[in-house]
């Protein structure tokens, strides 16, 4: 590596990136449905109480778990990135069904709720650091500031993937909507000066909403406009998908010019 320049223990931002990243999200969709709804929730014979609070708690410690291994971890380790990955959207999945369900501010008072939280997060992150690039990403307290965005803005994509969904899309309709606006981010990336940091955290949320839309269309029932496959077998699916990507696309830390903020 050139001097001056440091590795980030985030991956590069490449289109492999964004590949894994959609289905890690939709992986995270089916696996906390499945948890929460299959084995917990609302689609068994005998609903457990608190289904989604026990889910989250369950996503939620196994999620520190991997947050405490990414920040001790040296270098950048693309298995341990990627499992931390699943876990913070899996995490979401559960704790946004429970801000939305449980707790009874529905789904615009869920998104509401988390974007104020991400954005707050930005913002503690920006006045503390100087920058929210995630090439940056490479000391632990810029870690545990990515790592709370992360799972903020996972919760949120989950929020806002259900909100469109039951407001009358449906969820290829959602996919649709979420994917075309992934598409302008891609545009605009490529045709204008916005600032890169912005449009990575924007598509960074978009895919969660995405994942979510796609997750649901893969098991919800017939009758209400999804595929009807069973949430665990989806979610195996998605785990060998994932798993095949990250060993075909080279998997390499981001890189930064600057010092560490």
């Amino acid at each position: 590596m050139t001097a001056g320049r440091h590795a980030a223990k985030v991956p590069a931002i490449t289109l492999g990136f964004w590949l894994i990243k959609i289905i890690a999200t939709t992986l995270g969709e089916t696996g906390g449905d499945t948890v929460t709804m299959t084995w917990l929730g609302e689609t068994t014979a005998h609903p457990v109480a608190n289904g989604y609070l026990i889910g989250t708690a369950l996503f939620g410690a196994l999620l520190l778990g991997l947050v405490w291994a990414q920040i001790r971890a040296r270098t950048f380790r693309p298995w341990l990135y990627w499992a931390t990955i699943v876990a913070s959207t899996t995490c979401g999945t559960t704790l946004a069904d429970f801000a939305d369900r449980s707790l009874g501010i529905g789904y615009p008072g869920g998104s509401l709720l988390l974007l104020a939280c991400v954005l707050g997060s930005l913002f503690a992150w920006r006045r503390t650091l100087g920058s929210v690039d995630v090439s940056t990403v490479s000391g632990p307290r810029a870690e545990l500031f990515y790592w709370i965005t992360i799972t903020f803005s996972q919760t949120l994509g989950t929020a806002l993937g259900d909100w469109i969904a039951d407001a009358g899309l449906g969820y290829g309709g959602g996919a649709l909507v979420f994917g075309a606006a992934l598409l302008v981010l891609a545009a605009l990336y490529y045709a204008t000066a916005v600032s890169r940091v912005v449009l990575f955290w924007a598509a960074f949320i978009l895919t969660r909403p995405l994942g979510a839309t796609l997750g649901d269309w893969l098991d919800k029932p017939v009758a209400k406009g999804g595929l009807e496959v069973s949430r665990p077998l989806a979610s195996l699916i998605l785990a060998a998908a994932m798993l095949s990507l990250m060993l075909i696309l080279p998997q390499r830390p981001a890189t930064d010019g600057r010092s560490a903020a």
